[in-house]
């Protein structure tokens, strides 16, 4: 892994281009079916991304992939919100990195360095995974995971799967959701790819092909005609369960002895062991024998046995503190560099993509991979011509790992200092590692990348409105700006389209009901730098209607003109002190002072105001109604001090962050509960001495039980 970015301005500029990647790679692997880069790299993008977060904190990201899920549900299949929510998994790497899997699990626990801790350990099966629901044991839904809080509706297709039984065997639960991998077998895959060539010869028309098992696997499962998953040979695999009126086991391994009593295939490598030497032992044993293995896996998973531990464990923004999945070593292929193309995004972040001559790794054809900046250039010595060694792990992203010839007479690779679409000069700031296009709206990449944002999912969501209608209604000068969105008529788009009024119609219908939009959605589809969704929820909350927001950030425009320089002032000093300045202005909790730099710069250009009042006149951004939950100390700041007996600092916080509290280190004015253990000292003081509530750790175990 490169070296960590040297300052916090250029782990936040590595950061937006990597959450971006990640994003777009999410939606090619889960949504699309169609992933570009192998799960290795997929995996290294997201390791670059958690080691700087760790290492940067301020800088993470409201978009940031580590509080992501899967990708959005497509839309031809319908959309249920799953009873408990799919998670996913973190990955380990190295033996190491399952040995402090562990570790953590005890000081979590606050059990003794030495202390038992028994696992399962089963193959990661490299399927589509897939919640059934069964009520009084009669299969009655079934969903994939979608993002993770909403999947796709996909009974109908599960139904003609024959290991998943339409009734359970024996007894079973009133309602009870088996979770697990709809999979392709490798032979199966072959000849489905082989009977796809054979009767595209018949009718003359281009073979489609699978690139690998998981795909063949997710795009049957997900036909429209049940019929034509019927016809592919489908298969399933059981690991574990989401909604249950009651749980069969006090153990993962009993509740999945249940399930094969049900009817359930189980996979053969599933194993129960204890410590972390014989769970290393089972993931050698199945990387060993994975050649062999009937259908694709790219790891083992690592589970806490003991259900009342996981309870305890709970879980992270996207993952299960009690389970990890250790990842098998990426594949590796030789093939020649032909050329870099320069991607310009939305923010103007220009993105060298490597161009390759087609190579086969690990099952899946790599024609591109990533070379992340300018300094990931120099650092590989790479040159179109080049021969370079590119990894992939899983079935997910491609990267350059090696320059195989560096030393070849052939001219360095020079990082374009103009932007490719539009011509406008490019730019690096100090500290930063990414040249962006200061074209801005004039730029066409920006200004399409824009509306493609504005549209899109976590913004104003107009669907039928994706990617590629967008790019061809700007390329034919239907729209330039957001406000044209809202302008678009019936007509304009039925003429694009053979007997297309229909769907014209569709897509006017959708795009008319957002013209009313939560507050915080808006802001967020201004795609302005460093506003993401969080940040933008946080002004709305702050401020509740666009008119009050709008009041301050004119306020705060008109103060950033009036900020000079103090003669002999060092520029750099003169923009923190102007940006602190800019803070105190917005005054909103959790923006600092880069933030408020890009949200005033945003709204001190003319050319953005104008599209921000001429989005106005077609839409409304509605005020924001606050939401309280009903806990005794939601919304308040809590302070834990002292030894705590029965529970770890962690567990602590994630139960007081579960009621809808929020953890601080110091006790202040602003601090509404104070949870002392035996040991609390200067704390403990200033809290009487305060007069805020202090309760014993016995008193807050009592209010979590609540």
């Amino acid at each position: 892994m490169p070296d960590l970015p040297a300052t916090e301005t250029e782990a936040a500029a590595e950061l937006e281009t990597l959450a971006a990647q990640i994003a777009y790679h999410n939606a090619r692997y889960h949504t699309d079916d169609a992933p570009e880069i192998s799960d290795a790299d997929y995996d290294a993008l997201v390791r670059r991304n958690a080691a700087i977060e760790a290492a940067f904190p301020a800088a993470v990201r409201t978009d940031s992939p580590s509080r992501t899920v899967g990708a959005a549900p497509a839309g031809h299949l319908a959309k249920v919100a799953h009873a408990k929510a799919m998670m996913s998994l973190d990955n380990a790497f190295a033996d190491e990195e399952v040995e402090e899997f562990v570790a953590r699990v005890r000081r979590f626990l606050k059990l003794a360095d030495d202390a038992p801790v028994a696992l399962t350990a089963e193959p990661k099966i490299d399927g589509l995974s897939c919640s059934l629901r069964y009520e009084e044991g009669r299969l009655v839904q079934a969903l994939t995971r979608g993002d993770g809080q909403v999947g796709e509706d996909v009974t109908a297709n599960v139904r003609t799967i024959g290991d998943i039984p339409q009734q359970l065997k024996g007894k079973a639960p009133a309602i009870f959701e088996v979770r697990g991998e709809v999979y392709m077998a490798k032979d199966d895959f072959a000849a489905l790819n082989a009977r796809l060539t054979a009767e595209a010869e018949e009718t003359g028309k281009d073979a489609r092909q699978f690139a690998n098992p998981r795909n063949a696997a997710a795009g049957s499962l997900r036909q429209k005609d049940a019929a034509v998953t019927a016809s592919r040979t489908l298969r399933f695999l059981a690991h574990g369960w989401g909604e249950a009126s009651v749980v069969p086991g006090e153990t993962q391994a009993e509740v999945l002895d249940t399930l094969r009593g049900w009817g359930f295939p189980i996979a053969d490598g599933f194993a129960r062991v204890e410590g972390t030497a014989a769970a290393l032992d089972v993931y050698r044993k199945i990387e060993a024998e994975r050649a062999d293995l009937p259908f694709d896996i790219d790891g083992v998973v690592y589970k806490v046995d003991r259900l009342d531990w996981q309870a305890r464990l709970g879980q992270v923004a996207k993952a299960p503190r009690w389970a990890i999945a250790h990842k098998f070593p990426a594949e590796r292929a030789q093939t020649l560099l032909e050329r870099i193309d320069i991607q310009v995004g939305r923010t103007g972040a220009m993105t060298p993509v490597a161009r390759l001559s087609p190579v086969t790794v690990g099952g899946v054809v790599v024609t591109n991979a990533t070379l992340h900046n300018a300094d990931e250039i120099e650092r590989l010595r790479v040159r179109p011509g080049d021969r370079v060694l590119v990894q992939r792990a899983g079935d997910v992203i491609p990267q350059i790992v090696e320059n195989l010839t560096p030393d070849a007479e052939r001219e360095a690779y020079v990082f374009p200092h103009v932007c490719p679409e539009c011509g406008s000069a490019a730019e690096r700031e100090e500290g930063e590692v990414v040249y962006r296009c200061t074209g801005g709206l004039i730029c066409p990449a920006q200004r399409v990348e824009r509306l493609i944002h504005f549209a899109s999912r976590h913004a104003f969501d107009i669907g039928g409105l994706g990617q590629t209608l967008i790019e061809a209604f700007f390329r034919d000068g239907l729209i330039e700006s957001p406000a044209d969105i809202f302008r678009l008529t019936e007509e304009q788009l039925a003429a694009r389209k053979k007997d297309g009024r229909v769907w014209a119609a569709k897509v006017i219908a959708a795009i008319e009901t957002k013209r009313t939009i939560p507050l915080d959605r808006f802001l967020f589809s201004l795609g302005i730098r460093h506003v993401g969704e969080i940040t933008a929820r946080d002004l709305a909350r702050r401020y509740v209607s666009a008119r009050a927001l709008g009041s301050v950030l004119r306020h705060a425009v008109f103060l950033r003109g009036q900020i000079e320089p103090v003669i002999g002032e060092p520029e750099r000093k003169f923009v923190l002190r102007r940006d602190k300045l800019l803070v105190g202005a917005i005054e909103t909790a959790g923006i600092g002072p880069e933030v408020a730099s890009a949200l005033v710069g945003f709204c001190a250009e003319p050319h953005n105001r104008r599209v921000v009042f001429d989005l106005l006149r077609e839409v409304k951004p509605a005020d924001v109604v606050h939401e309280t939950r009903e806990s005794p100390v939601t919304g308040q700041i809590l302070v834990f001090t002292g030894s705590l007996e029965t529970l770890s600092r962690d567990e602590a916080k994630a139960q007081a962050e579960a009621l809808g509290a929020r953890v601080a280190a110091s006790v202040s004015s602003k601090t509404g509960l104070v949870i002392a253990g035996p040991g609390a000292g200067s704390k403990l003081k200033k809290a009487t001495d305060l007069g805020i509530r202090v309760i014993t750790e016995a008193e807050w175990a009592a209010i979590v039980a609540s």
